[in-house]
């Protein structure tokens, strides 16, 4: 039986404050174990990427709701929360630096908006809500988890796609595997999110009993929340 295949990763564009020289300081300063030399690697090589990474996440996804004053203060608690999670960093994953830590800042930046914004929603006038445009009543709307998550079911279908047959070396298997990935690449553009109505889709695609289906999509469905779980966890995906 072969090895699976290793995921190919998406090359990003190159960014000018935050370049490969960055992610190698990065690795030298986990590395390193001399603490003034630390100090010297991330003040020359890694501060000013960090500063920039933070600004642009706030400006960019407009994360304003806050208890500090200034949104540098903001910026500030971000910088310090990546740098205490710097260590996590494993360049041998495969995460670029840049993705991974861009990733776990706009996490941090999520859960404190939506905290502050519920906090500033709660202690507002109903009057005030009702005429503001400033509040929304759909609190639990999150495009960016949203995004998180259809990036990581476009990696994972690309995963078990590449490695279908290791995964199911019966070809009635890979078949009915491939159906059910093919409604995962589709999903965009699908309206039926019937569990019947899917079976039946599957079923047209691929002539084989409930059953069969179910278990291969219990297969797929272990796959999916091992890697996910690891995803939320890390901030990158590890498919390798």
């Amino acid at each position: 039986m072969s090895e699976p295949v290793k995921r190919k990763r998406k090359k990003k564009s190159k960014n000018q404050y935050f370049t490969q020289a960055t992610e190698d300081a990065i690795v030298r300063y986990n590395n390193c174990t001399d603490p003034e030399e630390r100090s010297e690697i991330y003040r020359k090589e890694i501060h000013y990427a960090f500063f920039k990474l933070t600004e642009n996440i706030i400006h960019t996804f407009k994360f304003y709701y806050t208890e500090v004053d200034e949104i540098e203060h903001l910026q500030h608690e971000v910088i310090t929360f990546l740098l205490d999670k710097i260590h996590l960093y494993d360049q041998t994953r495969g995460a670029k630096a840049f993705s991974y830590f861009g990733t776990i800042a706009k996490r941090y930046l999520i859960i404190q908006n939506t905290k502050n914004y519920k906090k500033r929603v709660d202690k507002a006038p109903v009057e005030e809500l009702h005429h503001s445009l400033d509040y929304s009543y759909d609190l639990d709307y999150d495009p960016m988890e949203k995004d998180h998550l259809s990036d990581f079911i476009d990696e994972y279908v690309d995963y078990c796609t590449e490695n279908i047959y290791f995964i199911f070396p019966k070809e009635k298997d890979a078949m009915v595997a491939d159906a059910i990935l093919e409604l995962f690449r589709k999903r965009e553009v699908m309206d039926i999110f019937n569990k019947k109505a899917l079976y039946l889709l599957i079923r047209e695609m691929v002539d084989v009993k409930t059953p069969h289906i179910t278990r291969v999509a219990n297969q797929l469905g272990d796959i999916f929340k091992k890697h996910f779980i690891f995803y939320q966890e890390h901030g990158y995906t590890n498919f390798d």
